[in-house]
């Protein structure tokens, strides 16, 4: 096997990483810059009046997202054995 098929197998690994975990972290990250809005409008100076929509809004987004995350890694999954003779051939 060429050195060149590992390096595309590995890139892409990475876009699926990428891919899952900016599809968890994103949601989250725009209502935190929502509350950082409005804690800097209302002038409210509080740590944990971010925490708790950012932390609903993970959970959310593991939970109608989940089906599709658990299908994407195991659809990578899938084509990773599929390539295991090649790789070994």
């Amino acid at each position: 096997m060429s050195p060149e098929s590992l390096i595309d197998i590995f890139r892409e690994a990475l876009s699926v990483i990428v891919l899952i975990v900016s599809a968890i972290i994103l949601p989250g990250l725009a209502i935190g810059l929502v509350v950082a809005v409005f804690q800097a409008a209302t002038s409210i100076n509080e740590q944990t009046l971010s925490f708790l929509p950012r932390l609903l809004m993970t959970l959310f987004a593991l939970m109608f997202l989940g089906h599709w995350l658990v299908q994407t890694m195991m659809d990578f999954f899938f084509e990773m054995v599929n390539l295991i003779p090649v790789v070994i051939g």
